[in-house]
């Protein structure tokens, strides 16, 4: 008798945790505007971060291009140019994602 009364009230206690998601959808296009406004806001932070981060590839690169050139290393070219990529790629990428996303 005590575990019917248990899971009666159990399943009363469900019905109205679930009961309260279910009123609460009721406006779905003002949540995906609400979303949409919430992801473009992060853009340029994060923008600006993929810029600070490739100018911090682009320092230790110059660094280790400069270690391989100083030691007379034969593969110096290769080391910059593929940094150098690396850069380029950066600030590609943050610029292109940018200007497709917001408009």
């Amino acid at each position: 008798m005590k575990n019917r009364k248990f899971k009666f009230l159990l399943g009363i206690g469900l019905l109205l945790f679930l009961s309260n998601e279910v009123f609460a959808e009721g406006d779905g296009i003002a949540g995906i505007a609400k979303a949409s406004q919430m992801v473009t806001s992060y853009f340029d932070p994060a923008t600006k971060l993929i810029y600070a981060i490739g100018a911090v590839v682009g320092l230790i690169g110059g660094v280790k291009v400069y270690n391989k050139f100083s030691s007379g290393d034969p593969d110096t070219s290769k080391t910059a140019a593929s940094w150098f990529g690396a850069c380029i790629f950066l600030i590609v990428a943050a610029t292109i994602l940018r200007s497709f996303f917001l408009d």
